[in-house]
């Protein structure tokens, strides 16, 4: 996440790494978890279908939803559940599935078992439910014939067969997106106008993610300014985002690789301390904020989790994080990258234009002003300030006057309450 290039990968695969959730804690075994996530990562942008299947036959995934237990003489429902109500459906009132659909499902999973020397699945025909098996109505009355032998496996194609055929798989996907990437009140006008136009594209492409994500990103609706600045930013957002915005320098991942290991671990407990901890959802639903009803994203936001995004930022932007290696934001470098730092409005304007998704008041604007000024309230303090630094950065004390204001300057912008949206 900290050193990606440019790429929506990363933040696709945290999208289905809370879709598909799992956790580490109920898992106990990192060889399941890392394999978990790279089949996430490498499915993140391909077909929702394929990477669906995937997951069902993921070994991490069978022993998290026990379906390395689930056998002809004991069906167990736990991942069938969740597949129609967690991965594909959804519970809307538009998803009709029943409890015989769920219980015909298991069936149809039964004899999946893993290797725990090699770390993956396979498939167990003798521990196979081969009688048919009923759906409901809802998947227009389907019947999946039970097979015997290695054809048992096949069972399971045609139990996605039949469920991407309903339409509301593709609706409920859609407004997962809206919601993760736009806003999370999904109105009338919204449903018919967005995720009905989306889910059709999705569709239509065979359930390609590339089509939908594209549509949705191109759309007038995207870029609608009542649209924009809706989400508070997740904890993985705003630390991650962070160290990305300011391009904090970690480590070698491969010449230092404990200490790089030690500042990345830094940054995930950062997330972990506002309430998300990558690799460990609390939930098979994923984290609360991304579903849970009316709040959404605002429960990312409460008098434990605020403090301590402020407590992070202003530990990165002053003393910085040691943890075998040692990551900070560097101010100086920060404002050499823009495009005139000897001009106090100019720096203002810009830096709050890269790191706000929205506009400040007159009177921040005026308060974040005056920090680079100090006492002295002319603009031309902060100007020779700079230029002295610039002149001879050896110079320790003119190197210190700006890094000060600096430090309070972007301390000031990242404990706004705007720095919280994205």
């Amino acid at each position: 996440m900290v050193s990606q290039p440019r790429s929506i990968r990363e933040k696709m695969t945290l999208f289905w790494h809370n879709h598909f959730a799992t956790e580490a804690s109920t898992i106990k075994d990192a060889r399941y978890v890392y394999k978990h996530n790279t089949m996430l990562r490498a499915g993140a942008l391909g077909n929702f279908k394929d990477l669906t299947k995937a997951v069902t036959l993921d070994p991490g995934m069978l022993v998290y939803l026990n379906g390395y237990l689930n056998e002809k003489s004991a069906a167990d429902e736990n991942y069938a559940r969740e597949l129609f109500e967690l991965f594909t459906c959804g519970k809307g009132p538009a998803s009709q599935y029943t409890e015989e659909d769920v219980r015909a499902g298991a069936r149809v999973l039964t004899g999946y078992r893993i290797n725990p020397t090699t770390i993956t699945s396979f498939f167990d025909p003798t521990k196979h439910d081969i009688e048919n098996k009923q759906f409901s109505a809802f998947f227009g009355n389907r019947v999946i014939s039970g097979r015997t032998g290695a054809d048992g496996t096949r069972e399971l194609d045609d139990m996605l067969g039949i469920i991407f055929q309903q339409q509301e798989v593709a609706k409920f996907i859609a407004r997962k997106f809206y919601r993760f990437f736009v806003y999370y009140d999904i109105d009338e006008a919204t449903e018919t106008n967005v995720i009905t136009p989306l889910a059709d594209i999705f569709r239509a492409s065979n359930y390609e993610i590339k089509p939908l994500l594209s549509a949705l990103f191109k759309s007038e609706h995207f870029y609608d300014p009542l649209n924009m600045s809706c989400l508070i930013k997740s904890p993985i957002d705003f630390s991650v985002g962070l160290c990305r915005e300011f391009g904090v320098k970690f480590p070698d991942g491969v010449t230092d690789y404990v200490n790089a290991y030690g500042t990345w671990s830094a940054v995930q407990g950062a997330a972990a301390n506002q309430q998300q901890n990558i690799g460990d959802p609390p939930l098979v639903s994923g984290w609360e904020a991304y579903f849970r009803e009316p709040q959404f994203h605002e429960l990312w936001i409460n008098t434990d989790t605020y403090p301590k995004r402020n407590m992070y930022s202003d530990q990165m932007i002053t003393s910085g994080i040691t943890r075998g290696g040692h990551i900070e934001i560097d101010p100086l470098a920060y404002a050499e990258s823009l495009s005139a730092p000897e001009d106090p409005i100019q720096l203002r304007d810009e830096s709050l234009s890269l790191l706000h998704r929205m506009d400040v008041k007159a009177d921040v604007k005026e308060a974040l002003r005056k920090i680079l000024l100090s006492d002295e309230d002319m603009d031309y303090y902060w100007t020779n300030a700079w230029n002295a630094y610039m002149v001879d950065k050896t110079n320790a004390m003119n190197r210190d006057i700006v890094l000060r204001r600096l430090q309070s300057f972007y301390k000031y912008i990242m404990d706004l309450s705007e720095y919280q949206l994205s």
